[in-house]
């Protein structure tokens, strides 16, 4: 059984194709810059590849190529796209509306669409996508939409409530609702598998490391607290978004810069974060290149990184009255041991150890860090939401 997995954004269309059978990805790529120009890179699992300009003035002409790539030329994987049983779709921003995967219809689309203040960057993109969807595939093939927020749904009211008058989450659904959770949950299972225990008697704090990052508390398998908020512009310093500061300081420097509100939005989401504090890029491989070479900026972005997570271990250890295993992923998380040495230092009290040699050797796969004597668990463990989507895509159109 074939499934077509899709993460649209406001410009750009990336895509799996996976056979279930074996969950083997057949082919992968990108149709990108829609609306400005238009590139399609495509690549099959035996090497094969397209690599091309295009013209993509919407989605509808993104998935048109889609379709193109995946069953003509010299890098086709499939004869027609009738051989495609689902079309599994990542949404960001499900709200409090969607707790689970479900079948796309016209109405669904337009409760995605209607979230798009949530998720403004994000939501409206996905809803293009769906409709372009709708109109290139076969009206026969289901589509399926797994939604980032889900799995931070069984919070309490008390780790996703803000201070601000109630009236506020009434009126406007100000709360925080988190994100990377398909990431989350795909590798809190993975880990418990590894680990050769339950999830439901497990407490895990996962690091989603890149260049967004969010920390999540995992009790039981479920998620009680995450460090991203009403945005994923919470939580721990990232590539170009700054993180949690007091929001006074937001007011003082939009005041002090001129901003409109929609600036000072772009100034912490674009301009701030890695690429703000160390002046050279947002690209934690960069950072680290600079730091070696004596750049204290560089340095300092990276130890704020590195304390932050220290600091959401400690308080998510707090959370659910103790801790089991911390585990990496992402980016930054499977790759940088820089990182991941830093988090761990002087972090004796919470019983994590790790071997600093191994932990140097590891890059991209799973690998359990700790050393014997450490009480919790330090593991490197590989995301891959595309699978998961597929997955849940295929418990919903079996139903």
């Amino acid at each position: 059984m074939l499934i077509l997995v899709v993460n649209a954004g406001s410009s750009s269309l990336k895509y799996q194709l996976l056979n279930m059978d074996d969950e083997s990805v057949l082919a992968k790529g990108n149709c990108d810059r829609i609306g400005i120009d238009g590139h399609v890179s495509h690549k099959t699992a035996d090497g094969r590849s397209i690599d091309a300009d295009c013209e993509f003035p919407t989605h509808t002409e993104a998935f048109q190529k889609l379709v193109e790539v995946l069953t003509t030329g010299d890098a086709a994987v499939i004869e027609s796209m009738d051989e495609i049983s689902a079309v599994g779709h990542r949404i960001v921003q499900g709200a409090e509306v969607f707790d689970r995967p479900c079948l796309v219809t016209p109405e669904i689309i337009d409760q995605i669409d209607d979230l798009r203040e949530l998720a403004p960057v994000h939501n409206h993109a996905h809803a293009l996508a769906l409709r372009a969807c709708t109109a290139v595939i076969p009206a026969t093939t289901p589509q399926v939409v797994v939604f980032d927020t889900a799995f931070h749904q069984t919070m309490p009211p008390k780790a996703y409530m803000y201070g601000l008058p109630y009236e506020d989450y009434e009126k406007y659904h100000v709360r925080k609702y988190g994100f990377h959770g398909t990431s989350h949950r795909f590798v809190s299972a993975a880990l418990a598998e590894a680990m050769g225990r339950k999830i439901e008697d497990l407490k895990i704090v996962s690091c989603h490391l890149g260049n967004g990052s969010s920390i999540t508390a995992v009790k039981g398998g479920k998620c009680v607290d995450t460090s991203m908020g009403f945005t994923p512009l919470d939580g721990v310093l990232m590539g170009t978004r700054c993180g949690a500061i007091d929001p006074s300081a937001v007011t003082y420097v939009a005041d002090k810069h001129g901003f409109t509100p929609d600036e000072m939005s772009q100034y912490m989401n674009k301009k701030s974060g890695f690429l703000g504090v160390s002046g050279v890029s947002s690209d934690n491989r960069d950072l680290t290149a600079a730091a070696e070479h004596g750049n204290q900026r560089a340095k300092l972005a990276q130890d704020i990184l590195a304390y932050e997570i220290q600091k959401y271990i400690g308080s998510y250890a707090a959370a659910m009255n103790g801790v089991d295993a911390v585990l990496f992923t992402g980016g930054i998380g499977e790759n940088s041991w820089e990182v991941r040495e830093s988090v761990c230092e002087n972090m004796d009290f919470f019983g994590i150890k790790i071997d600093r040699e191994l932990n140097r050797q590891s890059r991209g796969k799973l690998v359990k860090l700790s050393t014997p004597d450490a009480a919790v668990e330090v593991w490197v463990v590989p995301t891959n939401e595309e699978l998961l989507i597929a997955r849940d895509t295929l418990a919903v159109i079996s139903k």
